[in-house]
């Protein structure tokens, strides 16, 4: 498993470039349109709420009444903190414990917000996205950080091996014995060439590439040159699983 481990993480490392205009696309339409802080960091928190395959829609409500009642609150990293938890401690492992427990959240939603929040403040993405001034901007020997375990994930690992039933919990603990810190937030990549290499929902999923998929995202490239090279990287991305198909 940790060779197998090794070579997935080396593709990914080595291919940052293509999900990270994903992911600035993403988080372009979320923030720019909004000029005052509290309403980006709304609108951010909504548009992660909805990833949900199947949002619980009552207890989300409730969640975001209690977010709207005081915005000033949404002001700074620490603010938000404070709104949601009991631990006043600026880290990513307080962010995403805090609002996993969070009425209609959960760990797949949490882990993702918390992604965003980091990737919006280490400096590698435009400064103008930047939401807060308080925000760690690395992730320090002290923190911890979560990937955004989902079905595409899960599939993944489940190809790999087929004999264990796997988890956001197993998952995350899996990764975690070999790679720390910042090394995990290089994983969440995983969930992009996931998605673009599998076809079928549920148990019945098989590994190749999904065009459809990749022109269903919004936010993916659609220079029919840049869509061969991801192609062709998609592939690669299958034969370093190499599962049963």
């Amino acid at each position: 498993m940790e060779e197998k481990l090794n070579e997935i993480f080396s593709f990914l490392k080595g291919n940052r470039s293509y999900n990270k205009i994903v992911q600035e696309n993403f988080y372009d339409a979320a923030i720019t349109p909004y000029e005052k802080t509290e309403d980006k960091v709304v609108n951010l928190l909504y548009d992660i709420a909805n990833t949900q395959s199947q949002p619980k829609i009552d207890k989300l409500s409730s969640f975001f009444k209690q977010i709207h009642k005081k915005p000033d609150e949404l002001l700074t990293f620490k603010g938000f903190l404070n709104r949601i938890s009991e631990n006043k401690e600026l880290t990513y492992r307080n962010l995403f414990e805090s609002l996993r427990i969070q009425s209609g959240w959960g760990n797949k939603t949490a882990a993702l917000f918390t992604k965003t929040i980091f990737h919006l403040h280490n400096g590698n993405y435009r400064n103008d996205l930047k939401i807060w001034t308080d925000t760690p901007k690395n992730i320090e020997e002290s923190d911890d950080f979560y990937l955004p375990v989902d079905a595409v994930i899960i599939a993944i690992f489940k190809g790999i091996e087929p004999n264990r039933s796997w988890n956001f919990d197993n998952i995350t603990k899996k990764i975690k014995e070999f790679y720390k810190h910042e090394e995990i937030e290089v994983w969440d990549d995983l969930w992009f060439w996931g998605f673009i290499t599998q076809k079928g929902s549920g148990e019945n999923r098989v590994f190749e590439w999904n065009e459809n998929k990749y022109w269903m995202m919004k936010e993916s490239e659609k220079n029919p040159n840049r869509i061969k090279e991801i192609k062709l990287k998609a592939n690669r991305f299958i034969e370093i699983l190499n599962v049963n198909q």
